[in-house]
């Protein structure tokens, strides 16, 4: 059995130079959570690998997991709320109340790497723990003024997965889905005409390079801080990079297969594509050709039916893939 991941808990806040320490993390039996607390978690016994089905027959989930805040490991202050209940499941939630403009979460995990997300206010959300097994380091930052944030709440804590697959299987900011998303139920008819894996991923792909056209009137006007949303993707059959990764890794997500949204580069243009997972083969990514058998492309935006001048202009050709973050 493994153990439910330590959580070392770390309290600031700091504007600019001053800091002050805040309540840390608390379960909901036992007050506060020390770096000598070890839980008990759940069965490991449902991995990744069962859920990729045999070449005989590829059987649907019923149901897509969906993270949750459940309120069992607790962190934060008045206006900011953290539920690290789920660690061993590969994400983390977080709820902003407070009464700044704009926040940002920052996350640094055992790769090195900071991810920066924009938070929304009111509501909560789910953060992937994409650098697998280790020590991370989350910092809330509250805008200050001009481009100066500064931190209002930190956490560390030490993550032991469950399943390796498990954040690439969840929904999360960038790859956020729900079973009542047309592109879910639209998946689930998809899995169910697929024979094994490799069909239904070869179905998802072509569904998305031959219905989605590139936006090139939001490539040129995007925003900072633009998320993705699958549904709307689909129905106005448009999108930018971000929108065909995030749409394909929620398809495939929801029924099952590991499937990571990577943002890097393409050449010198910044761009996002999809990794999957196929028992056979391991990870697949970085590579731009399908023999009928054999998956080496699964960057949907170069393969659709667009117009190469047009989307080289703002991804590149994608004959220099370099992967920086994976959600």
């Amino acid at each position: 059995m493994h153990k439910k991941p330590i959580f070392i808990c770390v309290s600031s806040l700091m504007l600019i130079f001053s800091a002050a320490f805040l309540p840390g993390c608390s379960d909901d039996t036992s007050g506060t959570v020390s770096a000598s607390d070890v839980f008990e978690s759940g069965s490991s016994s449902e991995k990744a690998s069962d859920t990729n089905h045999t070449d005989e027959k590829r059987a649907t989930l019923k149901e897509p997991l969906i993270p949750v805040a459940s309120g069992e490991v607790t962190c934060g202050n008045q206006n900011i709320s953290i539920d690290a209940s789920n660690l061993a499941e590969g994400y983390f939630m977080v709820k902003y109340e407070g009464d700044a403009d704009k926040v940002k979460l920052q996350l640094k995990g055992p790769d090195g790497e900071t991810y920066t997300y924009t938070l929304a206010i009111g509501s909560y959300e789910a953060f992937p723990l994409s650098a697998g097994d280790g020590n991370y380091h989350l910092d809330i930052l509250e805008h200050a003024y001009d481009d100066m944030y500064a931190t209002a709440h930190s956490e560390d804590f030490m993550v032991k997965l469950n399943d390796e697959f498990r954040p690439f299987l969840y929904p999360n900011q960038y790859v956020w889905f729900t079973p009542e998303y047309k592109a879910v139920a639209y998946a689930a008819k998809l899995s169910d005409a697929s024979s094994n894996d490799l069909d239904y991923v070869g179905q998802v792909y072509h569904y998305v390079i031959d219905n989605i056209d590139y936006d090139e009137e939001l490539a040129e006007n995007v925003q900072s801080g633009y998320l993705p949303n699958i549904d709307r993707t689909m129905d106005s059959g448009k999108g930018i990079c971000f929108d065909y990764a995030s749409l394909m890794a929620a398809m495939l997500r929801s029924q099952g297969v590991p499937t990571k949204l990577v943002i890097g580069y393409s050449g010198e243009a910044y761009h996002a594509w999809i990794s999957v997972y196929l028992k056979e083969t391991g990870w697949v990514d970085k590579i731009i050709e399908f023999d009928g058998r054999n998956w080496s492309l699964v960057d949907p935006t170069l393969a659709a039916n667009n117009s190469g001048s047009a989307v080289k202009k703002y991804i590149g050709d994608g004959s220099n893939y370099t992967e920086k973050y994976s959600y």
